[in-house]
């Protein structure tokens, strides 16, 4: 099994309000993923950090392997999702894959 862990920052341009919205769209974006992907054994996004959090979100997921992994990263389904919810929103990216 393979775990693939992102945190990210929205960018500070935008209100609370918006960052809640953005948020959801990403959570419910990325979690919808579940069950279309080969290989994707789960995915959870997480948007409401303590307040000592210096994130705004973070995506823990599981891989049956790294070539699983690998599919997950060119799918068009996730590549959409990325795109439209994720990328234009985030200002910071932080990524650790692990085996487990």
């Amino acid at each position: 099994m393979v775990k693939h862990v992102i945190v990210w920052n929205l960018k500070p341009e935008y209100s609370d309000a918006e960052k809640a919205e953005i948020k959801k769209g990403i959570k419910e974006g990325l979690e919808g993923l579940a069950g279309k992907i080969p290989g994707l054994v789960e995915i959870k996004v997480y948007t409401e950090g303590l307040a000592s959090s210096n994130a705004d979100l973070i995506l823990d997921s599981t891989f049956e392997n790294e070539a699983a992994l690998s599919g997950y990263t060119v799918h068009p389904e996730h590549v959409a999702v990325a795109t439209t919810k994720v990328r234009p929103f985030t200002s910071q990216r932080s990524c650790f894959d692990y085996t487990v």
